[in-house]
């Protein structure tokens, strides 16, 4: 690979040719990304994969022959590490929650902002997780739920939070990105992101969905 050519390779798997064609547009407007191969459903993407060997499966969930659901759970059974995003018009617990069960790294919905697309790709690639702020309150939803049923007990972590990381906490763990809680709290978005840093290490995790567990668990949402 030449120093210019781009470094985030994509497989786009999609039914919809007009959804493959406008993913690949916004994708094409970023400089660092490209998209080597489409598919029109999971068998078709499983090959791509294969045939490409790409750095980012972006993928819609209902598709024919083979969905985006049966993709993940392929790739995973044949130890193929290649993290996947998934797009949808869905925002539904189950696919949600299975897809992150599987492996999935990401959640989009088709709505999102072509910039928060391309932010997402770039942090799957760079293996963040990437979920849009529907799909983390799903994720928030479905965990809570599980862990209201078995009665986990609260760990009183959250007392060493300062009172400006206690208002953060309340937010993140209501599925507020940290773009949203910034403008929320009038906070530059570097500080927001130092603030979410702290409460990560006081709670002794290291992503927002556990954080947002443990923050709901002590009663402060």
């Amino acid at each position: 690979m030449t120093s210019d050519s781009p470094s985030i390779r994509v497989v786009v798997v999609d039914d919809d040719a007009l959804v493959r064609k406008a993913v690949g547009m916004i994708l094409a407007g970023a400089p660092d990304i490209s998209v080597v191969a489409e598919a029109e459903d999971g068998r078709q993407g499983l090959a791509a994969v294969r045939d490409h060997r790409p750095d980012v499966v972006l993928t819609d969930i209902r598709m024919p022959e083979l969905d985006g659901i049966g993709l993940v759970s392929e790739l995973a059974a044949a130890g193929d590490t290649t993290p996947v995003l998934m797009l949808t018009t869905f925002n539904e617990d189950d696919y949600v929650v299975r897809a992150f069960q599987l492996g999935a790294k990401g959640f989009l919905l088709k709505d999102a902002d072509p910039a928060d697309m391309i932010t997402a790709v770039r942090d799957v690639h760079a293996g963040r997780p990437a979920l849009s702020p529907a799909a983390t309150e799903t994720l928030i939803h479905a965990v809570a739920t599980a862990r209201s049923a078995a009665q986990a007990p609260a760990s009183h972590l959250t007392g060493a939070f300062t009172d400006r990381e206690r208002e953060v906490a309340v937010l993140l763990a209501g599925g507020r990105s940290n773009a949203e809680i910034g403008q929320e709290l009038y906070m530059a978005l570097a500080t927001v992101k130092a603030n979410v840093t702290r409460i990560y290490t006081k709670l002794g995790v290291d992503n927002r969905v556990s954080a947002a567990m443990i923050i709901r668990d002590e009663g402060l949402v």
